[in-house]
């Protein structure tokens, strides 16, 4: 969309931080909630200031205890032979892997997820997760929590900010976008059981820890969020569990992340079709003792030391605040 077509639907006024602020405490944002946002600039209508103003706006209205969380996806070590939209060539598909630099989760930039969640991630105290394909943002006091267990494996699964988020029962806010865009339908992707969900994706690449470049290799799920409309439409119809109304000049919703991650847990199935075998090559917790999602997966090799590369690199960004 245009400039020129965003000023055009936007009506009479142009939108501010007073009319947007008014709007999330209407729809049902509150004070010291933790809210995982997706959203398109574009629906909003024309905001005056811009993505600075609705971070501004979201951030008045969750208040000081509240945590804003947003993806901060990069894709950084792409798989370009499962590139599909669009595909590149097969002759590209060696010099990529060769060539694309190493994630830095602080000068990595984002990719498909919005002009708000990019200047978001590069603001003052937000934080970042250690992901090279699918990290997430976060600032607040619950910004450590959600984003210090950033498992490389299976990055919406069960040590990821998703699941962390699931465990605070955070909500989830659609400013302008639908289900497409709802990352925390991944996460029932991840912990239910569906035809396909055997087949593991292997990426391999470089990425940045404390000072030096590392070479790393993970498994990811060959998941997809063809169906998240789909998903989405029945989940509202079948809960009433959204809350939808009009922020700024586009539509928004807000819902309980639980609530549509345990919805999204049932439905998958019914819909893409059962898995046909018992256990899965992706499970990583074979106790069954109690429901397989709600089992934590004993730690990765080096899993501590991302954490400590993280608790590093976030006192040196303390240090460096303070300095200025």
């Amino acid at each position: 969309m245009t400039e020129r077509e965003v000023i055009e639907r936007t009506g009479e006024l142009p939108v501010t931080r007073a009319r947007l602020v008014a709007d999330l405490l209407r729809l049902g944002v509150r004070p010291g909630m933790d809210v995982l946002v997706h959203s398109s600039m574009s629906a909003l209508g024309w905001v005056v200031g811009g993505a600075q103003t609705v971070l501004e706006a979201l951030e008045e209205a969750v208040g000081p205890a509240g945590t804003l969380m947003m993806p901060a996806y990069s894709y950084s070590l792409p798989e370009p032979s499962r590139w599909t939209d669009p595909p590149v060539p097969e002759s590209w598909w060696d010099p990529i892997r060769r060539n694309v630099p190493p994630f830095d989760p602080e000068l990595s930039p984002t990719r498909g997820v919005g002009v708000v969640a990019e200047l978001f991630r590069t603001q003052p105290g937000t934080q970042r997760s250690h992901h090279p394909n699918v990290s997430f943002s976060a600032r607040g006091p619950n910004a450590l929590h959600l984003l210090g267990h950033h498992s490389l494996d299976f990055g919406m699964g069960e040590r990821s900010p998703l699941s962390h988020f699931y465990d605070l029962n955070g909500k989830v806010l659609l400013l302008g976008v639908d289900h497409r865009a709802n990352s925390s339908i991944h996460l029932a992707e991840f912990r239910s059981r569906w035809k396909g969900r055997d087949t593991v994706v292997p990426f391999e690449g470089r990425m940045v820890r404390g000072h030096r470049v590392v070479r790393v290799r993970f498994r990811d799920l060959d998941g997809t969020s063809e169906d998240f409309a789909e998903l989405g439409r029945d989940f509202e119809q079948a809960t009433h569990a959204v809350t939808t109304g009009r922020v700024g000049c586009g539509e928004a919703r807000l819902m309980d992340q639980r609530e549509v991650v345990d919805y999204a847990y049932e439905w998958i199935p019914r819909h893409r079709g059962a898995e046909e075998r018992a256990t899965s090559s992706t499970d990583e917790r074979s106790q069954k003792s109690a429901p397989t999602y709600l089992m934590k997966p004993p730690p990765l090799p080096g899993f501590s030391d991302d954490q400590k590369w993280i608790a590093a690199r976030r006192r040196n960004q303390a240090q460096r605040f303070r300095r200025t």
